[in-house]
C-alpha cells in the first residue's frame, strides 16, 4: 500500500491511495473458500461446490466488498498517519494512470479548520439587567387575568376589547369573492385579527345593525388577487360582548394550581417562576450576543460536508414538525436552500465552541450538570422524579451538558470581554406587548 497527499484548496484534501491487486486477489480467493465451506447447492453436498463455482457465482461481490475494505484501511492509516482530521465522508474515484500491479485510487475530502480563538478583550456586551418587584408581578397577574377572560352580552356599541359575532359578504367589482363570506364569524377587537380598517368599520356599530364599506387590501397582502384591491364589505353585527377579567380571589388562585386558594402563595409562586423566567431570558440575550461575538472574532471556513449535513438534519426536524402538527408534508416540499444560513452558522458556532472549550479547559464538569437538573426540575411538582428520569438515560444528560458547556464559554467570554449594565425593560425583555 502507498499513499500520498494533495491540498486543493483551503479545506478540501486529496489522498492518492495504491492497493496491490495480489492482495485483494489473496484475500477473494481467501473469502470464497471460506464461503465454499458452508454452501448448499442442488446436485452437490454441503460444503462440497466446486471453487471455480463459487467463484463464478460470488466472485464481483467478493471482490467489491475486499475492495472496499482494503480502502477503508488504507484510507484510514494514511489519515492518521498524517494526523488529518477528516469532515465527512471521503469521495473514492479511480484514477487514469495504468498499473499491472496495482489499483490506484483518490480519495477527496475536506478536514476540519485549524485556528487559534480569536482575542475577546476588545468584545463589548450589555448585561441586562431587571428586578422583579411587585408590579411585575402585578402586570403578571394582569395577563394571566386576561387569559381567562370571558364575555358577556352587552348593549352598546361594539369598543376595543369587545368580542363580536358579524356576519359579513364581500364584493369585488360587484361579485363576491373567495375568502370573503362568513356567518357569525366571532372576534376581539383591537387584537389584530382582522385588517385595522375591517376593525374600525366594526367598532362603533350596535347589536343588530347592517354597515357597507370599502376596504383597501394592503399591497402586501397574502391573497395576491386581492392585494392593492378596493372591495365593498356589507357587515351585520349579530352580538356585542364586553369582557369580564376574573377577580385576583381564592378561586382565582386555585385556578392557578394553587389548592388552598391562598393569594400570597400565588403571588410568591409567580414571583419565583417571574425570576426563573427573568434570569433565562437575560442569559439567553447574553448568549446571543457573545456567539455573535465569538463569529465575528473567528472568521473561519468551514466543510462545506458538515454544513450539508447539519442542512439535512435540519430539513429532518423540519419534516417530523409539520407531522406532528398534523401537516401533510408529501404536499408540502422543503427545500434545503432554507436552512443553508442557519445550518452554517450552526456549524461554524460548533467548531469555535469546539476549540474554545479544548483550549480554556471548559468542560462541563458533574457538579455543573447536577446543578442544572436540579435548577431545571424545580419547575415540576415532583422535582426528585425529574432528577432521576435525567440520569436513566445518557443521552439526556447529554443535552444538558451541550447548555453548561455553552454557559462556560460565555462566561470565559464575559471575564474577557467589556461587560456594561443596562436596566432592561420588563415589557421588552418577556416579548409582551404593551
Amino acid at each position: 500500500m502507498e499513499a500520498t497527499t494533495a491540498q486543493a484548496n483551503e479545506l478540501e484534501r486529496r489522498v492518492d491511495l495504491s492497493i496491490a491487486i495480489a492482495d485483494v486477489e489473496k484475500e477473494m480467493e481467501q473469502r470464497l473458500k471460506r464461503m465454499g465451506k458452508n454452501m448448499k447447492m442442488p446436485g452437490f453436498r454441503p460444503g462440497k461446490v466446486p471453487f471455480n463455482i463459487v467463484k463464478q457465482q460470488y466472485g464481483d461481490q467478493a471482490r467489491h466488498e475486499v475492495l472496499a475494505e482494503e480502502l477503508d484501511r488504507v484510507f484510514g492509516e494514511t489519515v492518521t498517519s498524517q494526523k488529518l482530521r477528516v469532515a465527512g465522508y471521503p469521495r473514492i474515484e479511480p484514477k487514469t494512470t495504468e498499473s499491472a500491479t496495482h489499483l490506484e485510487f483518490s480519495a477527496i475530502f475536506e478536514v476540519y479548520p485549524e485556528f487559534t480563538p480569536g482575542d475577546m478583550s476588545s468584545v463589548e456586551v450589555e448585561r441586562p439587567v431587571l428586578e422583579v418587584t411587585q408590579a411585575e408581578i402585578d402586570k403578571t397577574i394582569d395577563i394571566l387575568r386576561k387569559q381567562r377572560v370571558s364575555y358577556a352580552d352587552i348593549d352598546r356599541a361594539a369598543a376595543k376589547d369587545d368580542r363580536v359575532v358579524i356576519d359579513f359578504l364581500g364584493k369585488k367589482d360587484g361579485e363576491p369573492f373567495q375568502g370573503g363570506q362568513a356567518s357569525d364569524y366571532p372576534f376581539v377587537l383591537g387584537h389584530g385579527m382582522m385588517l385595522p380598517d375591517f376593525e374600525n368599520a366594526v367598532e362603533g356599530s350596535k347589536a343588530g345593525e347592517t354597515k357597507t364599506f370599502d376596504l383597501t387590501f394592503p399591497a402586501d397582502y397574502f391573497a395576491k388577487d386581492l392585494a392593492g384591491q378596493t372591495v365593498q364589505f356589507e357587515i351585520t353585527v349579530k352580538q356585542v360582548q364586553e369582557p369580564k377579567l376574573p377577580e385576583v380571589n381564592d378561586e382565582f388562585a386555585k385556578s392557578m394550581g394553587i389548592g388552598d386558594g391562598d393569594v400570597a402563595k400565588m403571588r410568591a409562586e409567580i414571583e419565583a417562576n417571574l425570576k426563573r423566567e427573568v434570569k433565562r431570558r437575560i442569559e439567553g440575550k447574553l448568549k446571543d450576543q457573545v456567539m455573535d461575538a465569538l463569529l465575528k472574532a473567528n472568521p473561519i471556513t468551514v466543510p462545506n460536508a458538515l454544513v450539508e449535513m447539519e442542512i439535512q438534519r435540519l430539513m429532518q426536524a423540519a419534516r417530523q414538525d409539520m407531522e406532528q402538527r398534523g401537516m401533510q408534508i408529501k404536499d408540502m416540499p422543503i427545500q434545503p436552500e432554507w436552512f443553508a444560513d442557519q445550518a452554517k452558522r450552526r456549524v461554524t458556532l460548533g467548531l469555535i465552541l469546539a476549540e474554545v472549550v479544548k483550549t480554556e479547559q471548559l468542560q462541563a464538569k458533574p457538579e455543573q450538570v447536577r446543578a442544572m437538573v436540579e435548577e431545571s426540575a424545580q419547575s415540576y411538582e415532583q422535582p426528585e422524579e425529574v432528577i432521576r428520569w435525567y440520569y436513566a438515560q445518557p443521552q439526556r444528560l447529554g443535552e444538558v451538558e451541550g447548555v453548561v458547556i455553552e454557559n462556560n464559554v460565555v462566561e470565559w467570554v464575559l471575564s474577557k470581554a467589556k461587560v456594561t449594565d443596562k436596566a432592561a425593560v420588563f415589557d421588552e425583555l418577556m416579548g409582551q406587548k404593551q
